[in-house]
């Protein structure tokens, strides 16, 4: 498939697997911000492919392993209000809260929807006009917009049982939270390119200023996370720190 295949052409991938080998000569952390990333590292080989001088961490950008415990205990909450229908992603329904997570809540009774898009919520409201239907809106910047078309497309079907419940997380302040932790010790960062498709990388700037520390943006596929690796030795081998994007 056009613009798919050529980001996994397994020649161009060993050519910057082995560019990657002959420019690195010291050990480097580096982290990958996203959990995409970190699934198409594990599922293509590509850990185990690099030189052992690379120590790739991974890093918090999985919105359910970030969402705040209060999150999901209002979440229950409100999925347990009479004349209430909760809408979620599926991924959610096994964190726990304090006291239950929200498939709990529905094996006692709760009306808890499973979706994949926001507007699959705003059509379950209008379906159900005499229900209050939340949709829990979990994401990184990525999933922002589409929680706020959903809010647009209620208002413009007026309806008044609709609203969601917003657990959006910023990816900037993740990675400063990494970088303010003394034990952390990573080196540089790979960043997402479908968040900078929404933000751009100017976000990324202050944290490379403040911090001294290399910011690639890189895609999934195999070839973007290697050559964004290699982006990042380059720039860690010669002294540098700033933000590239290999998107």
């Amino acid at each position: 498939m056009k613009f798919l295949t050529e980001y996994r052409d397994p020649e161009l991938a060993q050519r910057y697997l082995q560019e990657i080998k002959n420019t690195v000569t010291r050990k480097w952390t580096i982290m990958e911000v996203c959990g995409g990333q970190t699934h198409s590292l594990v599922k293509n080989g590509i850990l185990s492919m690099l030189p052992k001088e690379i120590n790739m961490v991974h890093g918090p950008g999985c919105p359910v392993c970030v969402t705040p415990l209060n999150l999901i205990d209002k979440a229950v909450y409100l999925a347990e209000e009479k004349n209430a229908i909760l809408c979620s992603y599926g991924d959610m329904l096994r964190v726990p809260g304090s006291e239950k997570s929200l498939l709990e809540a529905k094996a006692n009774g709760a009306d808890i929807r499973i979706l994949y898009s926001p507007l699959e919520a705003v059509q379950i409201a209008e379906q159900n006009p005499e229900k209050q239907v939340v949709f829990f809106a979990v994401g990184f910047e990525t999933t922002a917009p589409a929680n706020a078309l959903s809010v647009v497309h209620a208002h413009r079907l007026k309806l008044e049982n609709y609203s969601i419940l917003a657990s959006h997380v910023l990816v900037p302040p993740a990675i400063e939270a990494v970088m303010e932790d003394e034990e952390s010790h990573i080196e540089a960062f790979l960043a997402a390119g479908h968040v900078c498709t929404i933000m751009g990388t100017l976000e990324y700037y202050p944290l490379v200023e403040k911090f001294k520390v290399p910011v690639v943006v890189t895609g999934f596929e195999p070839v973007d996370l290697l050559q964004g690796i290699l982006m990042t030795v380059q720039q860690l081998e010669k002294g540098e720190a700033k933000v590239e994007n290999q998107y």
